[in-house]
């Protein structure tokens, strides 16, 4: 089966972004909405997404890629809000998920069957069968026990499920070493000598299709080389699984792709990839498929909090806000680094934490930075937080979830009501012990 295109429709170039958060006077606006009127209406802590912003970056990233056609599986993990994932779907996006939820998601936001991916290295039984019943486009495989439950579960169903094999190319991403997924320590995918004994064994399992390699270095991955690299360590074994086998269309060359989280950061050089891989790419005559997460939906979205205390302990001040750890973990787990805005104006700077209520010494957004003089009731804005934002988020502290909001020019929905005290315990019971 082959990926169904999407309509035609035209591309914008791979032209620099236009910031979707503009300060305008003393006063950062969503488009052109002000923050501080989105904050008003839906509350705090809240997620702002931008629709152009994720529409933009999508073209960008297809137009750079044109000449391959490639189909662009939107990794769903990054953002799973369904606003966002049918926003993408409606420019032609396909979806790379990891779980029956995701695939669940992407369906009903409108993602087609067939240009759905399904990765992860522990695809339960009941998940594997969803996925053969949709008919998806391929499994991304990570072992040959997989393998051989897909082969299982297709047989049952009376269908035969395609699948594209994870290779571990062991190239160095560097990047974080919890999100570094290509090298040889990492638990994806297989390395390339075992590869080819994989794919000679799903070729004798009945109800598989063998339709590809896939493969993923890790994340945010911020220099072209790595890729390159990998790219050429794949060719040879795709050249020949070409060879051996007629239904091996598809090369997957993941995603993983950064944004610049800093201000003096440069942006990924996209272009310089493009010009770099089509050709090596072209060469296979393969379908190749992009797996953008972070890369389309990152600088889409902020978080926007409002200022609770601000308390001077011996050599510094802490900034106590109404979002934490549990809104966005990315700081506290990676030790990430987002930029801090005020959303209204503010005079000076300090240095000290950028903290919320949860108690967790490790409940920061910005720790020891240069962070703007904010006082009592002001906004705050944690820019660069449309991807691994409220996807992650917990209801840890029994804290209810942050609202999310969908603006486009000077329109905003709210795509996700925040989560209410009832909501924490809803599925809960009290059992009558005395019984």
């Amino acid at each position: 089966m082959t990926a169904p295109r999407p309509p035609d429709r035209t591309r914008e170039g791979p032209a620099a972004l236009p910031d979707p958060f503009p300060r305008r006077g003393a006063e950062l606006f969503a488009e052109d909405v002000p923050v501080r009127d989105l904050a008003a209406q839906f509350g705090t802590p809240l997620y702002i997404y931008s629709r152009t912003a994720l529409r933009a970056r999508y073209r960008a990233l297809a137009a750079a890629f044109a000449p391959l056609d490639p189909v662009i599986f939107y990794a769903v993990k990054a953002n799973t809000c369904a606003a966002v994932i049918a926003t993408l779907a409606g420019e032609g996006a396909g979806a790379d998920v990891v779980s029956g939820g995701e695939l669940a998601r992407a369906r009903r936001a409108g993602v087609p069957a067939g240009r759905i991916a399904f990765a992860g290295v522990g695809k339960t039984a009941d998940e594997i069968d969803a996925a053969i019943a949709e008919d998806i486009l391929y499994f991304t495989v990570e072992s040959e026990p997989e393998l051989e439950r897909i082969a299982e579960r297709a047989a049952a169903a009376g269908r035969a499920a395609r699948v594209a094999l994870r290779v571990n190319p062991d190239v160095d991403p560097k990047t974080h070493r919890y999100t570094s997924t290509g090298k040889a320590e990492n638990k994806f995918g297989v390395d390339l000598e075992r590869a080819e004994r994989a794919l000679a064994r799903a070729a004798e399992l009945p109800g598989l299709e063998i339709a590809g390699l896939h493969m993923h270095i890790g994340s945010p991955v911020m220099q072209i080389e790595p890729y390159l690299e990998a790219i050429d360590r794949v060719a040879p074994l795709c050249r020949r699984m070409r060879e051996r086998h007629p239904t091996f269309r598809h090369l997957d060359i993941g995603g993983g792709f950064g944004i610049p989280y800093r201000p003096d950061e440069a942006p990924f050089d996209l272009a310089g990839l493009a010009r770099e891989a089509i050709p090596r790419l072209k060469a296979l005559e393969l379908t190749v498929g992009l797996e953008p997460g972070r890369f389309i939906a990152g600088e889409a979205g902020i978080l926007v909090a409002r200022v609770q205390y601000v308390k001077d302990g011996p050599g510094k001040r802490f900034i106590i806000a109404d979002a934490a750890m549990n809104d966005l973990i990315r700081p506290a787990l990676y030790e990430a680094w987002h930029e801090v805005r005020a959303v209204g104006a503010t005079e000076g700077r300090v240095t000290g934490d950028l903290v919320g209520p949860v108690c967790e010494s490790g409940d920061f957004l910005a720790f020891e930075r240069d962070l703007p003089d904010l006082a009592p009731g002001d906004l705050l804005a944690v820019m660069n937080a449309g991807a691994y934002g409220f996807v992650m988020a917990s209801n840890y502290n029994s804290r209810p979830r942050p609202a999310e909001v969908m603006v486009e020019g000077g329109r905003a929905h709210l795509v996700r009501a925040r989560e209410t005290l009832d909501d924490l315990t809803r599925g809960e019971t009290l059992p009558d012990w005395s019984a």
